[in-house]
């Protein structure tokens, strides 16, 4: 589950996408297009992307809106908080600031978004999310 602390990851942000994309889709699958639809603020095109194995755009909180509908989960409020405090967390054990974040982020993003955006000031998008998550874990010791 993608709001749990990372200490490892896939060779490649790309491939902890497709992760939690297979994951994200098997809760899709399990509840059905048109419930989960209904249940979450995610269109049911981009619901039936993911099951198709597409990797639709999807901002953090409609991940854990999916998320959320999987059995024994918490909240999508809960999963979202986790999420990112877990970064936080991963960025403190792995001795990183959002400077050294963002040199080895393979997206465009600077210091203070990344910041914002860990934060829950500014919304995050599932992508920026995955990326963030992936240089924090990798330089975890």
């Amino acid at each position: 589950m993608f709001y749990e602390q990372r200490m490892t990851v896939p060779d490649s942000p790309a491939a902890l996408r497709d992760e939690y994309d297979r994951d994200l889709a098997a809760v899709v699958e399990a509840h059905g297009l048109d419930r989960a639809a209904d249940a979450t603020d995610v269109d049911r095109d981009r619901l039936a992307a993911l099951v198709e194995a597409d990797s639709p755009e999807l901002t953090l909180e409609e991940a854990a809106q999916i998320q959320s509908l999987a059995e024994g989960e918490p909240d999508p409020e809960t999963i979202e908080t986790m999420a990112t405090e877990h970064l936080l967390l991963g960025m403190s054990t792995a001795v990183l600031d959002v400077d050294a974040v963002e040199s080895d982020l393979a997206i465009d993003m600077d210091a203070k978004e990344i910041q914002q955006k860990i934060e829950r000031r500014a919304p995050m998008d599932f992508e920026e999310f995955v990326h963030v998550q992936y240089v924090i874990a990798d330089g975890a010791p």
